[in-house]
């Protein structure tokens, strides 16, 4: 029961550091005609420098909001307990009480089983960071490229 509830805690933390992440990462700047541009030249010109940054870094914010998410467990535990118990039965069964060996292999096996997947899940983890941190810095240049080209055309960028 122990597990199951840090199991829980574990993944709420995973899920309010994500949110986190996402509402951080770079906004698109503010922009403002300063040489009196109508709506329609503004219009033509915020297309004009989206597609520009977009050639610059490669970056599509469009597509960025999918953050890696931690992959599900793939079983770990009970396929452990199940190898364990089979080793544990044979090994008993030579020793002269197969049940007993079995219960201790499953106990084994199944520990073994909850240490990769803890191992596994730490590894998602890091990927998931890894993806987000380079998803803030493309997104962060592509808004200085954005409000660069603007400021360009004679827009205040804040």
């Amino acid at each position: 029961m122990k597990a199951t509830r840090k199991l829980k805690v574990i993944t709420s933390t995973m899920a309010a550091a994500f949110l986190l992440t996402v509402s951080s990462w770079a906004q698109e700047p503010y922009v403002y005609p300063q040489k009196g541009q109508d709506q329609a030249t503004m219009q033509n010109d915020r297309a004009a420098c989206l597609q520009w940054a977009q050639s610059q870094t490669g970056f599509n914010p469009a597509n960025a909001n999918s953050a890696v998410a931690a992959a599900p467990s793939s079983g770990h535990a009970v396929r452990g307990a199940a190898r364990g118990a089979a080793l544990g039965a044979i090994g008993g069964a030579i020793a002269g009480d197969a049940g007993k060996g079995a219960a201790i292999g499953a106990a084994v096996g199944g520990t073994g089983g909850l240490l990769r997947r803890r191992q596994e899940r730490v590894a998602n983890e890091q990927a998931a960071n890894a993806h987000n941190a380079a998803t803030q810095q493309a997104a962060e240049s592509y808004y200085r490229a954005y409000g660069a080209c603007m400021a360009g055309r004679g827009y205040s960028v804040k």
